[in-house]
């Protein structure tokens, strides 16, 4: 009698497990055919989960309100500062501007230095707030600003100026891209990215002198290594001193045409003998990079012979 009061009660259990798996299906098949049915569903699956799509969409635009903020800042900072000058300057002084120009260049250089006489410091200030504003948001024309360090400053002290400058400027750029940029340049630079993320992966030994390289190179766009190197994950103290030393020769150029023009007053002085030996001086520095390039590339470097790469950085492929 023990044993047919067992049998019963295993019989029991299994039907009672059997019957819940049945009704367990049938709850799952419904459920599962009312959410594909049902736009009740539709709406409730919807309502809890963001598509890829929308989230990248809100990154974007938060990037973009960042770094439009951040703009509108530097600009309001950059503006105050050029129309709230010490002192009782004279008159010309209310059209302070970025020159597009070697005349409005002229005029700029002209008040600045008979203002630098009495404000040195607050001309100082001015002219490395322009300078890294340039340089941070990636604005053509530094090589104005180059001329006017020399016709300010004198060739050496400008020099260094101009350096130091375009190296922290550079920095912030590459912070800024790192932060609000990287979506947008990769969107809408694919191709530039991909190559050059291929040659940096080729050159990763000896990274600082491939940096280097581009940087000495004269066709390379340096807004455009500023803007990718973050994506690119160069460190950033080798781009500090790649963009230091590589800007060197070009720097020079600019900020001893600078001083040069400075101290031209009339048709002889450009031809006198010191004008003469500065710009021979200035040619054969301009051929260094050059050499530079040349010979060092062909023996540490992985790249092609025609120079795909800068050709290809500038929009155009080689033939």
């Amino acid at each position: 009698m023990a044993g047919g009061h067992f049998r019963r009660k295993f019989r029991l259990c299994v039907a009672t497990s059997l019957l819940f798996r049945s009704c367990e299906g049938r709850g799952a098949a419904s459920r599962g055919g009312r959410s594909r049915s049902s736009p009740r569903g539709a709406f409730r699956s919807s309502s809890f989960s963001v598509p890829p799509g929308g989230r990248c969409e809100c990154s974007a635009m938060r990037s973009l309100g960042g770094f439009l903020l951040v703009l509108g800042a530097a600009t309001a900072a950059l503006y105050l500062l050029s129309v709230r000058l010490p002192g009782e300057p004279r008159a010309g002084s209310g059209s302070l501007k970025f020159p597009s120009d070697l005349e409005e260049l002229q005029k700029l250089a002209e008040f600045l230095r008979y203002y630098n006489r009495e404000h040195h410091t607050y001309v100082l200030l001015l002219f490395c707030s322009a300078y890294l504003y340039k340089q941070c948001f990636a604005i053509p024309g530094s090589s104005f600003l180059n001329i006017l360090a020399g016709a300010l400053f004198g060739p050496w002290m400008g020099l260094l100026l101009c350096s130091a400058l375009t190296s922290v400027g550079a920095t912030c750029c590459y912070g800024l891209s790192n932060v609000f940029g990287k979506k947008f340049v990769t969107y809408y630079f694919p191709d530039k990215v991909a190559m050059l993320q291929r040659k940096v992966e080729e050159n990763r030994n000896s990274l600082f002198f491939f940096l280097l390289f581009l940087r000495l190179f004269p066709m390379t766009p340096n807004w455009f290594l500023n803007l990718t190197s973050p994506i690119l994950n160069i460190p950033v103290t080798q781009f500090f001193f790649s963009v230091f030393i590589g800007l060197i020769p070009y720097n020079f150029i600019c900020v001893q045409t600078g001083s040069i023009l400075s101290q031209i007053t009339s048709l002889d002085a450009i031809f006198s003998w010191s004008t003469l030996f500065r710009m021979l001086a200035i040619a054969m520095v301009a051929l260094i990079p050059g050499t530079f390039i040349k010979k060092f590339s062909q023996k540490h470097l992985n790249l092609d012979k025609n120079n795909q790469s800068a050709h290809f950085l500038n929009g155009r492929k080689s033939s």
